[in-house]
């Protein structure tokens, strides 16, 4: 876990003395309630084929989040669909090439 800054020091202290309140209204609690109950329910099952590779490295970054890799799966899907997935230029160009990439890119004669 990476060490906190004096700012967030001090809203953990703050909620370890039971010191915050809540400024949402009723209306908004209900409504972040209902967003949050159809996010997680997961009514349908798929079955998807990876290469062992990327699987690999699916589980190596869901590890790295500290959560399972179906749930790092399923955030990716949800935010690609829901138009929230953005490629981060910059650190995107900095690391190295995964085993797919290698692949495809090599050129045939």
């Amino acid at each position: 876990m990476r060490k906190l800054d004096p700012y967030e020091r001090r809203i953990l202290d703050a909620f370890e003395r039971g010191k915050l309140e809540s400024v949402a209204t009723k209306g908004e609690l209900a409504k972040f309630k209902a967003a949050a109950r159809a996010t997680a329910m997961k009514d349908r099952r798929i079955n998807i084929r990876l290469s062992s590779g990327d699987l690999s490295d699916i589980q190596a970054r869901a590890l790295e989040e500290g959560i399972p890799y179906q749930t790092l799966i399923a955030s990716v899907l949800h935010k690609y669909v829901t138009g929230r997935l953005a490629e981060r230029g910059a650190t995107r160009a900095k690391r190295a090439p995964s085993r797919a990439t290698k692949r495809r890119t090599t050129s045939i004669s």
